[in-house]
């Protein structure tokens, strides 16, 4: 596998465009620290020469304090380089977490549903951490030995073309043996990249449900599988690793060969009479730092390697696209809205349908009850209509607007949705009720709080508003975390309103508060009740029973209850609630 340097460049170019600044700084700090190493060897050559030739101390003085000086000023302009790459390294490569996370935030529910979280945190976090190094490593260490390899070879030429020749002549046979072996080792860095998110992936499920796997006595398998993966990361790991060696391995050789070329060399020159013991040296320490810009340049060919796996992977999500294109932005009307499904069918990734050529309307103001088996449809239906799946075939219309044609956002500030599971995220009860909007004031959600009968309830929060929640809402019952829910949904005033067994896990203590606050949440609203339990649709204008994905039965729900030969009408008199699970 080999990536084109245009991508490399691309990356480059992109993420350091606005950085033009700090990027020409770093460029003259490298090139000063060069020059600095260049002229550190000629100094020491003038002190040997004049050592061995009897020369004033002074001048023996002068030099030392010449080399002292020089030196110190390279170490500190390599620090300052080596501080402003990482810096610009690390910025760059927040910007693309950044644009990363968006553009996976974008994706449809399909991209989502085949990918671990884990797995999505090592490809934003760990890949692009890889990223960092290579942006605040590569470039400069890439840039600088070149240009001292350049300038190394130019220095030996000045001396004598005997000199430069041949030295020339290994520096051409090590590049082009470093480029011929420097893809070897990508394919393994990506599979081991690959085994890395898989073991996070595993990792981030089975903590999430550690209070199952405990009660379940599932310990010892996830444990069993915890090392398998783990194995199966180190063999790839150090089988990318070997790989890379090779790299390694190939340079040392050369080195072997460069060393003892400018040995010989210097020998040859030297015993002829043609250059002094100060320019052996020079020789030899111009070929040692020869050596060193190779041996730099392949370890950073290897870094390549890696970043190499990385950006392979980011470019895969970056060349994924969302199915769910925005719409144009037709614009839904004011007020409640009326819903339409006409011939809708659905069916996940190309499987079998899961929604077979569903019709049915509900006029604005009305409240649907939807009935059926676990697997019958239910939340599918609702995840259709917040556009999070396209259907395969059919048209869905709320407010008599196709929903394809409106905006994404519109069209979900306009349907609002309240689970029996509801995500809470560390940080205060405003935050999780505004979903961190700091547009929305606090009058706004105190009114808000008042007008759905829960202000005895905000008054027991030990600090109101800025009350401090947990991340899952540790420290809140079911009900509680229930009536930020239904808070969050009427903040944003929605024209339909979708509740999924909203009911079904209620304490006691706040199922009548419950009770109040949907009255009002549904007033002049559009509702669709997805139920488990018969009692939790007394409040439904008409009422829809699936089954397999087909309306098995939708009416008024008076005449439902009144018709003895209704399916809905049976489950009321015999009670059949496990006939809806």
């Amino acid at each position: 596998m080999r990536l084109p340097f245009q991508q490399y460049r691309d990356l480059f170019a992109s993420y350091l465009k606005h950085q033009w600044p700090g990027v020409a700084l770093l460029a003259a700090l490298v090139l000063g620290s060069i020059g600095l190493q260049l002229v550190n060897p000629q100094i020491m050559r003038f002190f040997i020469d004049t050592a061995t030739s009897g020369g004033a101390p002074g001048r023996l003085t002068a030099a030392a304090l010449l080399f002292m000086g020089v030196a110190l000023v390279d170490q500190a302009a390599s620090v300052g380089a080596t501080y402003l790459g990482e810096n610009l390294g690390w910025t760059a490569t927040n910007k693309l977490r950044a644009d990363l996370a968006h553009h996976c935030l974008r994706l449809d529910m399909s991209f989502h549903k085949a990918r671990t979280p884990g797995e999505m945190i090592e490809r934003l976090d760990g890949d692009v951490t890889v990223l960092a190094n290579f942006f605040s490593q590569f470039g400069i260490r890439l840039l600088s030995n070149t240009i001292l390899l350049f300038g190394v070879l130019a220095l030996l030429f000045r001396e004598d073309w005997r000199i430069g020749l041949p030295l020339t002549g290994f520096a051409v046979l090590a590049l082009i043996t470093l480029n011929r072996v420097r893809g070897v080792a990508v394919p393994h860095w990506v599979l081991a990249r690959q085994a890395s998110a898989d073991f996070f992936g595993f990792l981030e499920e089975r903590l999430s449900g550690i209070e199952d796997i405990r009660a379940s006595g599932a310990t010892a398998y996830v444990m069993r599988r915890f090392f398998q993966l783990l194995r199966e990361r180190l063999h790839k790991e150090r089988k990318a690793g070997l790989m890379g060696s090779v790299m390694g391995a190939t340079i040392t050789a050369l080195f072997t060969l460069g060393h003892a070329l400018a040995f010989a060399v210097g020998a040859w020159l030297f015993l002829a009479g043609t250059i002094t013991i100060g320019t052996v040296f020079l020789i030899t320490r111009y070929t040692s730092m020869l050596l060193h810009p190779l041996m730099q340049i392949s370890h950073q060919i290897e870094d390549l390697q890696k970043a190499s796996a990385s950006i392979a992977r980011i470019q895969e999500i970056y060349h994924t696209h969302s199915k769910i294109q925005d719409g144009p932005g037709a614009p839904f009307p004011s007020g409640a809205l009326s819903v339409e499904f006409r011939r809708v069918s659905f069916a996940y990734d190309a499987g079998d349908a899961v929604l077979h050529n569903l019709s049915f309307s509900l006029a604005p103001g009305r409240t649907l009850g939807l009935l059926g088996r676990t697997g019958s449809g239910k939340t599918t239906l609702a995840r259709l209509l917040f556009r999070l799946y396209d259907p395969t075939a059919g048209v869905i219309r709320l407010g008599s607007v196709d929903i394809r044609a409106a905006r994404l956002a519109h069209l979900r500030q306009r349907v609002g949705m309240v689970t029996q599971d509801v995500q809470l995220f560390r940080g205060t009860v405003r935050d999780n009720l505004a979903l961190f909007d700091r547009s929305v004031s606090d009058d706004q959600i105190l009114q808000v709080l008042q007008q759905l009968g829960l202000w005895e309830w905000y008054r027991s929060l030990s600090q109101g508003l800025d009350t401090e929640l947990e991340s899952g809402g540790g420290g809140l019952s079911a009900g509680e975390a229930q009536l930020l829910a239904f808070t969050r949904v009427f903040l944003r005033d929605p024209g339909l309103v979708i509740l999924d067994e909203a009911s079904s896990r209620l304490d006691p203590a706040t199922e009548q508060l419950i009770e109040r606050a949907v009255d009002r949440l549904l007033r002049h609203r559009t509702g669709i009740i997805i139920a488990h339990r018969l009692a939790t649709i007394h409040r439904a204008d008409e009422i829809m029973i699936l089954e397999d994905g087909h309306i098995r039965e939708h009416g008024p729900r008076e005449q439902l209850v009144s018709d003895p030969t209704s399916r809905f009408s049976n489950l009321l008199q015999t009670g059949l609630e496990e006939a809806l699970v």
